[in-house]
């Protein structure tokens, strides 16, 4: 009899665990490896460093090359090294003290971003022209680069010779600018301040130009005529000067001529090492705008880690950014793009659509569309993709839902309280090699979704094994899909096509 009793319930048991399962009520959860390798410091750059090394001499630029000099100089895409910021810092600093380096700009940085977004809505991103005095600005436009330092910089020529110089590339900024001789007021910089008295190829921008009323603030100097420009940052420094046009030189010779750019005479604050700023972003003053009959309004970066060995990158490997049709891969590689959103209220940044995230292989339900959608009316909330922000930031509820998923699911490892700096979940994974950790994806508009390699959201924080979950929260609106995520991704920004498209091992 209790056979009897027992086998439909059994079968009944049976027959449950088949429809929850069908249902993905009792889903597996998906795992992935992480190689686990404690925080290092990236390599310094040494003075005889190629990414140092620089020259304007077209026959040589061919036979280092293999291409003519005409087809060196009717090239259509150019691609030129990036290194980021801890670089120049690795010589004399410990990897813990790079690492809360990097995440103080961070905090400054989406602080100024949050500025940006909240000065275009309150002036309905309209354009002020104040004219009439020699330093004549009334009000200053933020830019969306953290204390004068984005994270990855470049070498450029500037002007005819070229001169050489550190430029930040920052894909939430748009103003071209640097340091320029005569200096009432310079911040220290690697290499000489920039002298437009010795450039061939530099011109004033006249006050009454069409591109000088493209600045958010413009001013005039009644004395030369010429265009003045000012941006200002949310920690008090600023930049201004003289708008002009210059020539910029990349690797392998190629020009490009008549870029605007601000020539800065009077420039205070927390800038670091670099020139000046390569904007990137996606209003009318950025490289890429203005470059666009050239290049197409295209171009795509690959972020290599600096930080870890264990992302499997060839050390031969560097970071790069290419402009132009090769930036976008050829048909049939495997990129998943999603359209480019538009925010009427600022121009500058790339907003896309995120509409979901899975953790473990299923969908975190609290991961809301509408907690991260843009409100077109008012400009605020939406998700940005930016080349500055290190950690990416979710709107709370979102953050906490996926947060919460990942602990559920990485209840294996061993939790290390207290969290780290922006962190608040992390683990001890000392004495390990290798751990296994919940598969996470970022689901897209358009339907493309992106998987993130165990290192780009479970990283060393300290040279004694802890890891910490490489996400944020944030209560001020817009929500940022930071580089740390994106190492490894070749990152196309096709405004051809308005799109943007996520490659993965692109690099």
């Amino acid at each position: 009899m209790a056979m009897a009793v027992t086998r439909p319930h059994l079968l009944l048991f049976a027959l449950l665990v088949l429809l929850l399962v069908a249902n993905g009520a009792l889903k597996p959860i998906e795992y992935q490896t992480l190689v686990v390798t404690s925080l290092r410091s990236p390599s310094a750059l040494l003075p005889d460093d190629d990414f140092l090394t620089w020259t304007t001499d077209v026959q040589t630029l061919s036979d280092e090359t293999g291409l003519s000099a005409g087809a060196t100089a009717a090239s259509s895409s150019l691609r030129v090294r990036l290194a980021h910021l801890d670089s120049l810092l690795a010589a004399n600093s410990t990897p813990e003290h790079l690492l809360s380096l990097r995440l103080g700009r961070d905090v400054a940085r989406v602080s100024n971003l949050h500025e940006i977004l909240a000065a275009a809505m309150a002036a309905g991103n309209a354009t002020r022209a104040i004219r009439g005095r020699r330093r004549g600005f009334s009000s200053s436009v933020v830019s969306g680069l953290a204390q004068g330092s984005g994270e990855y910089f470049t070498r450029i020529g500037i002007g005819t010779p070229a001169r050489y110089a550190y430029m930040v590339l920052d894909t939430g900024s748009d103003v071209v600018w640097l340091q320029c001789a005569p200096c009432r007021r310079c911040y220290s910089q690697t290499d000489p301040v920039f002298d437009p008295r010795r450039s061939r190829s530099y011109a004033a921008v006249p006050c009454d130009a069409p591109l000088c009323r493209t600045l958010d603030v413009a001013g005039c100097d009644t004395r030369r005529r010429s265009c003045l420009y000012q941006v200002s940052y949310g920690d008090g420094s600023i930049t201004t000067g003289e708008f002009s046009t210059e020539t910029l030189t990349f690797r392998r010779g190629v020009r490009v001529g008549r870029i605007a750019l601000g020539c800065g005479h009077d420039n205070e604050g927390l800038f670091v090492a670099a020139a000046g700023l390569l904007g990137l972003g996606r209003g009318r003053l950025s490289f890429p705008s203005q470059a666009g009959r050239r290049f197409g309004r295209r171009f795509a970066y690959c972020l290599v880690d600096r930080t870890s060995s264990g992302s499997g990158a060839s050390p031969t490997k560097s970071s790069s950014v290419v402009f132009g049709d090769s930036a976008v891969p050829r048909a049939g590689a495997a990129v998943a793009y999603t359209p480019m959103v538009r925010n009427p209220k600022m121009d500058t940044f790339y907003y896309v659509e995120l509409t979901g995230i899975s953790v473990g292989g299923s969908r975190v339900a609290g991961v809301s569309a509408v907690d991260l959608r843009l409100d077109p009316a008012t400009g605020r909330g939406g998700v940005i993709v930016d080349s500055g922000t290190s950690v990416t930031r979710l709107a709370r509820p979102a953050y906490a839902a996926m947060r919460d998923a990942f602990k559920a699911g990485a209840a294996d490892l061993r939790e290390a309280p207290g969290g780290f700096s922006l962190f608040d979940t992390c683990y001890n994974l000392a004495g390990k090699t290798e751990v296994k950790v919940p598969t996470v994806v970022m689901h897209l508009g358009g339907g493309a979704s992106v998987s993130l390699p165990a290192e780009n959201y479970l990283i060393p924080v300290d040279t004694k094994g802890t890891f910490c979950f490489a996400f944020a929260g944030t209560d001020s609106g817009v929500s940022i899909i930071g580089n740390i995520q994106q190492q490894g991704f070749r990152v196309v920004f096709d405004g051809a096509r308005s799109r943007v498209g996520f490659m993965p091992r692109g690099c």
